[in-house]
């Protein structure tokens, strides 16, 4: 029953109003898919702004590296014009050349930042060039004494040598001397080719030449004492000395170095032509013996001796092949004494080269003005563009997710009110459906109606039953009140028919009261079922011949069905006799009461085509069954004559009870009926395990 005071129960102060106050914004759905939409905007902006910054890096790592690969080439040109000019005379061509080549600006200048080569101008070496469109820092610094390692890779192979090999100054020999050693140096190409050698003869920078090997690199670079012994006869065979202009080079080199080694106190050395050092000259005395001096052990010293000997014969071989390509040390020792020499040798050839080789100068490429790497320019400008960007897009996005939001949180609050009315007794009035149903939220608008409708009607339902159990109740409680007050006032004697009357209306409320208790148990799940094996056929004649004296009385015949002969028996169910008895029981019993005097109630089982349903028929010829009213004859306390008369009707529990056995046992039932032809109730049993009951039932 309604309460319209329950809102405001004392022990439930405010809990109504609280309930359906606003949330705070953090907490809210709108509140979080704003913060996810800002986040999910912030992560996308910074995404793009990684992949452009990515792929413009990429791009500038390839033009980058295109411009080095120009820059080297310009910048190996003209180092190797300084290394072969004494001066820089005569280069402005060979500047134009490379900037006609490259498409870019190149421009020399002294130490003083001076102009005298510009690709720009037209004019000759020494042309007004303004130092104002230099840019501040050079691209390069020319000077074949000093190698920039960056550009020329090659040049950090030899050290701390960065000597252009191709600046060889007194080292260059004459057209005659030249022709002399090519001479010697093709008799031993020839000599190691009648051996089986190949090998071919190379100039070095300065005119000297040499004899490489053509060796197959899958035999690892190994040779065997044969071919180093047929090498070596050949080289014998064509001597290639040191020529008079290489001899007074090196002894002008090998002054320098000394007096370098003597200003360090450093004893003198003597070089070879390969620029390595004999040490032998240095100690003067036996390796071992001064091993030992040094505080080495006599193992330690032979070693070191070993060592020396080796390093001997390797420059022997060096000198009898014609001298290395350049003219750098071979090798950098690990001693303080064989560093001080190499030191000193690189000094002494910078000396000497000096007067061959062009002056110092400083390289610029492209100068102000040119082309620098297009759309890469994070300036303040740029920096503030990019931020605005950003903010407009987390502006759209937080404006986007707002709209959004709120017409997500409106239904929903609709929905909310609407629950809190439910839940306070009140009458919830039906949430108006959005625009656009077919979505989630329109779905659980209409979701909720449809579940208030039916709350509705079951609260109905529920006042309907309790009034009928009131009346149910009511109409023998009055009947053993009044019989017992006539008693008990002398009116009525207490004979076998009172006692009779009494009794048949206990019994009649005893079934109630245990329809009910029925009801509840399978409401509550509680409902126990005791499984048997059980014969439909043999359950269906016991029911018959229990109301077969019911049937008779009423003028009704009551027919069973059986299999025509050679059918197959039913399969056993697995069934709680007594409940099942009882559900075609009630079926039987309600055909029976309306079918008129001279109708015809039949019963009949009959297996599915399927095989895995069992169903149970009780047919009748009575009034039938309204089409409005088949949707409710299985509602508890439902009876088609609304006045609830016990002549016409029982109490309107006995299909209910139907439906949950049948339920309890895994089954249905449905009915079917035309008004005025009579109705057909079928209940619906599975098979499923009736052989392994059927097998376990038996001794």
């Amino acid at each position: 029953m309604r309460r319209p005071d329950r809102p405001d129960r004392p022990d439930r102060p405010g809990k109504g109003r609280a309930a359906g106050a606003r949330l705070p914004l953090r907490k809210s759905l709108a509140g979080r898919l704003l913060t996810v939409s800002a986040l999910v905007a912030s992560c996308s902006v910074a995404a793009t702004a990684w992949l452009a910054v990515q792929t413009t890096s990429v791009a500038i790592r390839q033009e980058q590296g295109q411009t080095l690969q120009s820059d080297a080439k310009i910048y190996n040109t003209l180092l190797g014009y300084a290394a072969t000019h004494p001066g820089w005379d005569g280069v402005d061509t060979t500047v134009r050349e490379l900037a006609s080549e490259s498409g870019r600006r190149i421009v020399l200048t002294d130490e003083g930042r001076h102009p005298f080569v510009d690709s720009a101008d037209s004019h000759s070496p020494g042309g007004s060039s303004s130092t104002d469109s230099l840019a501040s820092q050079p691209s390069a610094v020319v000077d074949p004494l000093a190698v920039d390692t960056v550009l020329v890779p090659d040049a950090a192979k030899a050290g701390a040598d960065r000597v252009d090999p191709r600046a060889v100054g007194p080292f260059r020999l004459p057209a005659k001397e030249r022709a002399a050693l090519r001479k010697a140096s093709a008799g031993r190409v020839e000599c190691l080719s009648r051996m089986g050698i190949a090998a071919d003869v190379v100039d070095s920078p300065g005119g000297r030449p040499r004899v490489q090997f053509v060796r197959d690199e899958t035999e690892g670079g190994t040779d065997s004492e044969i071919d180093r012994d047929m090498e070596a006869k050949c080289l014998a065979s064509y001597p290639v000395d040191p020529t008079p202009t290489e001899r007074k080079a090196l002894s002008a080199l090998n002054q320098l170095a000394d007096a370098c080694l003597k200003r360090k106190g450093r004893a003198a050395v003597q070089l070879n032509l390969d620029l390595s050092w004999d040490r032998s000259y240095v100690y003067g005395r036996d390796d071992v013996a001064l091993g030992i001096e040094k505080g080495l052990s006599e193992r330690e010293a032979a070693a070191l001796a070993a060592k020396k000997r080796e390093d001997a014969e390797t420059a022997e071989r060096k000198a009898a092949a014609g001298g290395a390509l350049d003219y750098t040390p071979s090798e950098i020792r690990d001693s303080a004494y064989d560093r001080a020499v190499a030191s000193c040798v690189v000094s002494a050839r910078q000396e000497q080269l000096t007067g061959y080789v062009a002056a110092r100068a400083l390289l610029f490429i492209d100068g102000p003005g040119a082309a620098g790497v297009p759309g890469f320019d994070l300036s303040r400008a740029n920096t503030a563009r990019i931020a605005g960007v950003t903010a407009l897009v987390l502006a759209l996005t937080v404006g986007a997710s707002v709209l959004a939001g709120a017409r997500l949180v409106r239904p929903l609050h609709a929905l909310t009110g609407a629950a809190q009315r439910m839940r306070d007794g009140l009458d919830a009035t039906p949430v108006p459906v959005p625009v656009v149903s077919d979505n989630e939220i329109g779905r659980l608008t209409a979701a909720f109606n449809d579940m208030a409708a039916h709350r509705a009607r079951l609260e109905e339902q529920r006042k309907v039953m309790v009034s009928d159990v009131a009346h149910e109740l009511r109409t023998p409680l009055s009947n053993i009140r009044g019989w017992l007050e006539a008693a008990h006032d002398g009116l009525a004697d207490p004979d076998p028919a009172f006692v009779s009357s009494l009794l048949e209306e206990a019994v009649q409320l005893q079934h109630l009261i245990n329809d009910l208790q029925d009801l509840g148990a399978a409401d509550a799940g509680a409902l126990r079922l005791h499984r048997k094996p059980v014969r439909i056929d043999e359950l269906l004649g016991q029911v018959a011949s229990a109301h077969q004296g019911l049937a008779e009385t009423a003028g009704v015949t009551l027919t069973v069905l059986t299999p025509p002969p050679g059918t197959p028996r039913p399969p056993l169910l697995d069934a709680d006799p007594v409940r099942l008895r009882q559900t075609v029981s009630n079926l039987l019993s309600n055909a029976v009461r309306h079918t008129p005097a001279g109708g015809t109630v039949t019963l009949r089982s009959y297996v599915s085509e399927a095989g895995d349903e069992l169903a149970v028929e009780v047919s009748d010829t009575g009034s039938g069954i309204p089409a409005g009213d088949l949707p409710y004859v299985f509602d508890r306390f439902w009876r088609a004559e609304k006045s609830r008369n016990r002549s016409t009707g029982g109490s309107g529990l006995g299909l209910a009870i139907v439906l949950k056995l049948a339920e309890a046992h895994g089954g249905t039932v449905d009915v079917a009926s035309t008004e005025g032809e009579g109705a057909t109730f079928t209940l619906r049993l599975p098979t499923t395990g009736s052989e392994r009951t059927e097998s376990r039932g038996r001794p």
